[in-house]
């Protein structure tokens, strides 16, 4: 059995694989998140964009995030699903939603970002190391 991290969209046209282990896995409750998924967060596993593969085409669109960091999120033209995001600025980081994974039980967060902005009906494990806005990269 590989231990690849492999997924997609809803439909099945936008696949990818990621033969790496993830650097992070957080939930991040910015406006942003909230307002694409509907809900009070995202749960995301962030990747060294070279150990990504693809398939299908995806449509990007842009949006500056409250840090200022541009943001290109990736869905499924056919049937909507939201599945990855990059960063024009970090081309060397690649990250999946939790959601689209094949096996979505292997996320498991160690983190939280963007508290200031969380829902109070939004509840995320206490126990996470939590962050008030984006920490910056070290």
């Amino acid at each position: 059995m590989s231990d690849a991290y492999t997924g997609g969209c809803a439909c099945g046209a936008l696949r990818y694989r990621v033969e790496g282990q993830p650097v992070a896995m957080v939930d991040c409750q910015c406006r942003q998140c909230q307002r694409e998924s509907g809900t009070g967060h995202q749960s995301h596993l962030v990747f060294q964009a070279a150990e990504v593969l693809k398939g299908g085409d995806a449509t990007e669109w842009e949006l500056t995030g409250d840090s200022g960091t541009v943001k290109r999120r990736a869905f499924c033209p056919v049937c909507g699903s939201p599945v990855y995001m990059t960063f024009p600025s970090m081309p060397d980081i690649f990250i999946i939603r939790a959601a689209s994974l094949d096996d979505p039980a292997r996320y498991t967060p160690s983190m939280v970002t963007w508290t200031d902005a969380a829902q109070a009906w939004d509840v995320i494990d206490p126990a996470l190391t939590a962050f008030p806005a984006m920490p910056t990269r070290a």
